[in-house]
């Protein structure tokens, strides 16, 4: 294991129960991840079962390089367990971080860093009975509140042949409070083997300030998934307001679009999904204010003054809670204006449907109108060319259908005015319709303009 000998930060991806199978390691390693652990296997089940071993490790040529975490409590059943995967991995590691009751009750985890000894033995176990020169043999522990305790731990383990140790900066009490990042600077200054930090490292920045606040050769980063998933969230909801705003897409198109048939049949998919989204988001956004509350109190500042390179840590902590919490607060503001704007355009598509019947309405009644009035001419003309025997039963007939016409073109009168009344209204309320749209418009774009200023400040 060459990786700490190159002078470079070494990215190193956690252990994480039931994350860091082999589908999650391949993934992660596409992103520029040095080294790869596997979740804690327990070493007795391991050796007693066949079974156990073919569902806790699979792993593949490409995997590479690969260290297989085990939860062990005595030095045979551990180097019996390493040989079992040395054939197929680069090296073990010895769990002695775990913080969870039932590994502590049976021995496991947190409970060995009391143990110093014991550790000693299964370390020197291991380098013992592999029949591999570079095979790597690591432990991971916690600190004790006495950092004292913890430094003589690490000198017996590198003592022992130990390639490399990875300090979790949290006692085994401590779940969410601040990383402990001076322990881990005191650890590194009393060693000689590579030191891996592990703890609220999340992001390249992180890894950048925690190098530079303890001096350690390597980074054990957490990946937190869910807020890239919500930026993603956020962009795609940008991207479509600034979809539907186009202007040469008008209100009419985007109708025939939300009534394609495709929507139905993704439909059920869609609603379910969005509705997981908010409800994921309106968790986030919760969890992002109750994180800003948290190091924004006074609790945080004493401790702050108690352990001097922690306020740099603090201060990230806060900046990311902050983060996280603009970002959950715009997608969900942003989601609320997607649903109001999609909402406009479909009463605008329709009220311009509407307006469209009523002018047809309009015209086919002037035609009608126009085509009276002709007709009314050549009656009187016919009138005039009469003779005088047959001009009163004449007249009597044209008083008759000019009656009967008068009252038709009153009709018509009635229902152009009619459908002139209904035009005005429909226009009115597009209007209104129109100025509501300009002005979730405006809004958007200011929203979008704030929202860069974020992703500037982040950057």
């Amino acid at each position: 294991m060459d990786l700490f000998e190159n002078g470079k930060v070494v990215k190193v991806c956690a252990p994480m129960v039931r994350y860091s199978k082999l589908a999650f390691r391949s993934l992660v390693r596409k992103y520029d991840c040095d080294l790869c652990f596997t979740p804690m296997i327990v070493a007795a089940d391991f050796i007693r079962s066949a079974k156990a071993r073919d569902s806790e490790l699979t792993t593949t040529y490409s995997d590479r390089p690969l260290i297989i975490q085990f939860a062990a409590k005595d030095a045979q059943t551990l180097a019996t367990a390493a040989s079992l995967v040395a054939p197929f991995s680069d090296g073990v590691d010895l769990n002695c971080g775990c913080p969870q009751r039932w590994a502590m009750a049976e021995g496991y985890g947190a409970c060995l860093i009391n143990k110093p000894q014991i550790v000693k033995d299964m370390v020197r176990h291991v380098r013992n009975q592999v029949d591999k020169p570079n095979y790597a043999v690591s432990v991971k522990i916690r600190i004790h509140k006495d950092v004292r305790k913890t430094v003589d731990l690490c000198q017996k383990a590198e003592a022992a042949g130990v390639s490399w140790i990875t300090v979790h900066g949290r006692t085994a009490d401590e779940r969410h409070q601040p990383v402990h990042y001076d322990a881990i600077k005191t650890i590194k200054d009393s060693l000689r083997i590579p030191v891996i930090a592990n703890g609220d490292i999340k992001n390249p920045k992180d890894v950048q300030a925690v190098c530079e606040l303890t001096g350690v050769d390597g980074m054990s980063i957490k990946m937190t998934l869910q807020w890239t998933a919500v930026a993603l969230f956020l962009y795609i909801e940008i991207g479509i307001l600034l979809l539907l705003c186009l202007p040469f897409i008008s209100a009419q198109r985007w109708q025939m679009i939300f009534s394609l048939n495709i929507w139905n049949r993704v439909a059920w998919v869609w609603k379910r999904g969005f509705l997981a989204m908010i409800i994921i988001l309106i968790v986030l956004f919760l969890d992002a204010v109750r994180e800003v509350r948290k190091y924004s109190g006074a609790q945080i500042n004493k401790e702050s003054k108690m352990y001097p390179n922690m306020i740099d840590h603090v201060h990230m902590k806060l900046f990311r809670s902050q983060r996280n919490l603009y970002i959950s607060g715009f997608a969900l503001l942003l989601w609320l204006v997607m649903q109001r704007v999609i909402q406009l355009i479909n009463q605008l598509a329709a009220a311009v449907n509407t307006n469209s019947a009523l002018h047809v309405q309009i015209e086919d009644a002037n035609k009608a109108a126009k085509r009276y009035m002709e007709e009314t001419e050549q009656l009187e003309q016919a009138l005039k060319d009469c003779t005088d025997e047959s001009k009163a039963e004449g007249n009597e007939r044209l008083r008759n259908e000019v009656s009967q016409l008068k009252q038709e073109l009153k009709t018509s009168a009635e229902a152009l005015n009619k459908s002139k009344s209904e035009a005005d209204a429909i226009k009115k309320q597009t209007e209104a319709l129109a100025k509501d749209y300009d002005h979730l418009l405006q809004n958007q774009m200011k929203l979008q303009a704030c929202t860069e200023i974020e992703d500037k400040k982040d950057i």
